[in-house]
């Protein structure tokens, strides 16, 4: 579904990615984690088709990535990108109208399940909110490629389990593979099929979630802090 190959990224004299390879199948929740400037946000730009590679190749279904590929890849931006003259209702609407698999009664049913109020301006909006929207405009597309950028950013520390769980009901793991970057661990960790780990551009460990707690016995946390340190004392 998805494969990196050797995938470098520079920003002028700044280099975000020394030449990672990532392979990506359908039927998985993924969780990208790391410190800030690690790498996570630009693979995920990198894989939605808004930036390209240095050097290196990424594939989305075998097809080379460039913008034509949001056709397939629904995108959570850790940035607002909306008109806050809409309403929420009117902000549904008009990805309705933008992408062709955006399924509007899936889309009813994820802002009913978020408790937001459809008449509400968007520029009113709590920053909880306004990533309850991004939710909701995220997975109401039938893309077989959802990529999620810090979704849990802004939300309330209480109603974060709640929102975690609804997920697994608005996603179709048969069609579908997600990728979730987040620095709330805890939270995720019991939807998540398998981790990966990225340190200074570089992808330390890919490893399936219940492999880690069945022979290391340690939770996700711990374990990613034992090879950040193992990486350091290299």
């Amino acid at each position: 579904m998805i494969r990196l190959k050797q995938v470098k990224k520079r920003y002028l004299n700044k280099t975000a990615l020394r030449g990672i390879d990532l392979e990506l199948v359908p039927g998985k929740i993924y969780g990208l984690i790391g410190a800030n400037g690690s790498g996570k946000s630009t693979t995920m730009k990198l894989i939605a088709g808004l930036i390209q590679p240095t050097s290196g190749h990424v594939f989305v279904n075998d097809q080379p990535v460039d913008r034509r590929i949001a056709k397939v890849v629904s995108y959570l931006s850790e940035l607002d990108e909306f008109y806050g003259f809409y309403t929420v209702e009117e902000t549904i609407d008009f990805y309705a109208s933008q992408f062709s698999d955006f399924n509007r009664k899936k889309a009813d049913a994820i802002r009913e399940y978020m408790k937001l109020d459809p008449n509400s301006k968007v520029k009113h909006l709590s920053k909880g909110n306004r990533g309850r929207l991004k939710i909701v405009l995220t997975l109401a597309r039938e893309a077989p490629v959802i990529l999620m950028d810090e979704p849990l950013s802004g939300l309330d520390p209480m109603v974060r389990d709640s929102i975690v769980k609804g997920l697994i009901s608005f996603i179709d793991l048969e069609h579908q593979v997600v990728i979730i970057t987040t620095h709330e661990i805890k939270e995720v960790e019991a939807i998540l099929d398998e981790i990966i780990v990225i340190k200074n551009g570089k992808i330390l460990a890919q490893e399936n979630v219940e492999d880690i707690r069945v022979k290391e016995k340690i939770t996700i946390v711990e374990w990613m802090t034992k090879l950040y340190e193992k990486e350091n004392d290299n």
